[in-house]
């Protein structure tokens, strides 16, 4: 090995190399690279004359989601390594359309003899890499400054092993624990076993064990981890806590609103996995608007994706059936829902939103970056704690509830911001309000992110804290070709450009539906909730949401 700085590259001034030396690879010790660290990019030249293939390959360090120095069990050979690992954007081998695809390049360092000096020069090169990289972090998306989580940073990742196909923790297996190893990541893997297991598991947790909650599930699950935050008496300051999303179910939709609002093209499945993993490495947190969703009984709830009501809620309930074909669940549900188009009566009225409700300065979030969510406490879990699960393993268990921390009852009223544009439900409405004059609908959709399911683009304007709602209705009749064009549009948020006189779009701040129907079901983030009169008001900006 021949490790020196190099002296600046006079024909490229704007990126300055401030490390090179001259390695062999990990598995190949007969040919040599020249290794070239600039502020951007990690470039590896091949000196060993190659017959084929390219000899420089270009890595930029906004890619890299890791760089770790190691040393082997072989005490004999005194050598040391460093592994960088990046996601890089690559085409497919098969279609068209590129993808976030793992290459790992491993440098071996031997030349200084001694295996401590060796070592340490491993680390000097894994640890200028990971600065590096971490500077080639934009902290501003669209005009909005985001925060960072702490490094080394702590997650506690819920698993829930029935959503979706009941692959969840063989995608985690496959491709996410590797991840956050090589990232650096410390993960506390909690596999849920029942319904509103993650809601109890989080009512009652020591967050200041962790930097981040992560929900590797449909949405589902992620629903029941902010309803139990907000059931906390410490509600404000846990509703701050960074939330990361891994698609593991079937609808997936804010794991597809993530990655849509990274700026990358349309992936799903296991290429979505990857795309959120790699978001979630880089650890950079934006602002997510909740809403709260008043029912005529029981508490109130708060809603991070969409209320539906009609033809919408119904194919997401009825489709549950079809739950073991995974996402395709939702096409076979609409095909057969469109086969007995229903009508639905009702009333609807919402609050519109102005210019200044969803201007970037405005709003309840706060846009400035914040060291994430006041809990950079330096306590690792306690071996004692029910938590415990230390990472960069395998190992993996099942918490239960102790005797020392009974669950409150789930009647008990949440906690949350209070509501200030909304009347209690049986009272007149505001004069400002719009009221809706058809009674006749075929569905009604308010959105507050960008995607319905992983191929559905149901709001293409919509960001994680624009502080609005974004709502649709479909007035009867329109006949079931038009609604099915509707549908397929949606697929690339081409909908509203469809002039349908049917569809209408208002962006608002609040909703208040009254069915009239007898029968019927509505859904908030996929889930049925009571039917009868709900009405929803946005708040910009209460969560925290990790999206790169």
């Amino acid at each position: 090995m021949d490790q020196r700085r190099a002296e600046p590259d006079h024909n490229n001034s704007s990126t300055p190399v401030s490390l090179y030396g001259e390695f062999t690879l990990t598995g190949n010790r007969k040919v040599r690279y020249a290794v070239s660290l600039t502020e951007r990019d990690l470039v590896v030249q091949r000196l060993t004359p190659a017959p084929v293939g390219r000899s420089k390959v270009v890595l930029s360090l906004k890619d890299c989601v890791g760089c770790r120095a190691y040393r082997e069990d072989d005490h004999a050979d005194p050598a040391a390594y460093f592994a960088a690992h990046f996601y890089p954007l690559r085409r497919r081998w098969l279609s068209s359309g590129v993808s976030r695809q793992r290459a790992e390049h491993s440098f071996r360092l031997a030349a200084l003899g001694d295996p401590r000096a060796n070592l340490e020069e491993a680390e000097k090169w894994a640890r200028a890499v990971r600065e590096r990289a971490a500077r080639q972090q934009s902290l501003r998306r669209n005009g909005v400054l985001m925060s960072a989580l702490s490094r080394p940073s702590r997650m506690m990742l819920l698993v829930n092993p029935q959503s979706g196909k009941g692959q969840a923790l063989t995608l985690y297996n496959n491709h996410i624990q590797r991840m956050l190893n090589e990232a650096g990541v410390t993960h506390t893997l909690v596999i849920t076993e029942r319904q509103n297991h993650a809601r109890e598991l989080v009512k009652e947790a020591d967050l200041s064990q962790w930097d981040a909650l992560v929900i590797m599930s449909g949405d589902g699950l992620l629903f029941e981890v902010i309803n139990g935050l907000l059931e906390r008496p410490d509600w404000d300051r846990a509703v701050r806590t960074p939330l990361g999303i891994l698609p593991g179910g079937s609808g997936n939709a804010l794991a597809a609103s993530v990655h849509h609002y990274s700026g990358a093209s349309l992936v799903s499945t296991e290429e979505l996995l990857v795309s959120c993993g790699f978001l979630l490495c880089r650890g950079l947190v934006a602002h997510m608007d909740l809403v709260s969703i008043q029912l005529s009984s029981g508490p109130r709830l708060f809603s991070f994706l969409s209320m539906a009501w009609g033809f919408v809620a119904d194919v997401d309930v009825e489709s549950e059936k079809y739950r073991h074909v995974g996402a395709a669940r939702f096409t076979v549900g609409t095909l057969v829902r469109l086969a007995s188009l229903r009508v639905y009566k009702g009333k609807l009225a919402y609050l519109p939103a102005g210019e200044d409700d969803y201007s970037e300065d405005e709003g309840s979030g706060n846009h400035t970056a914040l060291r994430c969510n006041g809990q950079a406490s330096s306590v690792a879990p306690s071996r004692d704690s029910p938590f415990h699960n230390s990472c960069h393993s395998n190992n993996s268990h099942k918490l239960r509830r102790t005797e020392s921390s009974p669950c409150r009852s789930a009647s008990k009223a949440l906690g949350g911001p209070a509501d200030s544009l909304l009347p209690p439900l049986g009272q007149p409405l505001p004069s400002d309000w719009v009221v809706v004059t058809e009674e006749d609908f075929v569905l009604m959709l308010a959105m507050y992110q960008s995607h319905l399911a992983e191929d559905l683009l149901a709001a293409p304007d919509a960001t994680s804290d624009d502080g609005v709602i974004h709502l649709f209705y479909v007035r009867a009749g329109i006949s079931r070709a038009a609604l099915l064009k509707l549908f397929l549009a949606m697929e690339k948020g081409a909908h509203l450009a469809t002039n349908c006189q049917h569809l209408v779009h208002a962006k608002v701040r609040a909703l208040r539906l009254e069915p009239h129907s007898p029968k019927g079901i509505i859904t908030v983030d996929g889930e049925v909730v009571d039917y009868g009169p709900v009405q929803a008001e946005v708040h910009r900006g209460l969560a925290r949401l990790i999206s790169g």
